[in-house]
């Protein structure tokens, strides 16, 4: 039985290189390198590479599109989060944090812009708070973020 470990996640990188083109084959070999559930999960990841925006492009705040599907926002926000950590001893940094900032306002279901912001702050820190963008960002979201007991009768 297949499970992950280094030496099946090397056999899975070799299939994606092998089966590229081949949805089916490729799902069934990654299932064959690493189980079923990595398996899938990669596949499945793969699959909607091709849908996720730029986030390059993001970065250095150009337009792209904020996906629809919840899915593909959490693989954005992930990448934008290790973005963010790359960037972390940049001279620029403090202008792509506010350029993802900026981007994680625009996500339609707000919870997932605030686990992006939650996210970079957890992995670069408070110097996020310094950041000119942060303020009006955390302004809008403020609802989310602040638990009310009086409003649910607690």
């Amino acid at each position: 039985v297949a499970f992950p470990s280094p030496r099946s996640w090397e056999f899975a990188h070799r299939a994606l290189k092998k089966f590229d083109g081949q949805p089916q084959l490729l799902a069934e070999a990654l299932q064959a390198c690493v189980g079923p559930a990595a398996g899938i999960e990669l596949a499945a990841f793969v699959d909607n590479l091709d849908r996720l925006p730029d986030i390059d492009a993001i970065v250095r705040g150009e337009s792209a599109e904020v996906p629809e599907e919840t899915d593909l926002q959490y693989a954005v926000a992930s990448a934008l989060v290790g973005r963010a950590i790359r960037h972390r001893d940049a001279p620029d940094a403090q202008e792509v944090w506010g350029r993802i900032i900026e981007y994680a306002g625009r996500f339609p279901d707000r919870e997932m812009g605030v686990m992006l912001i939650s996210d970079m702050h957890r992995a670069i820190g408070q110097d996020l708070f310094s950041v000119p963008q942060f303020a009006q960002w955390a302004r809008a979201v403020a609802d989310v973020m602040l638990f009310d007991a009086r409003k649910t009768g607690s």
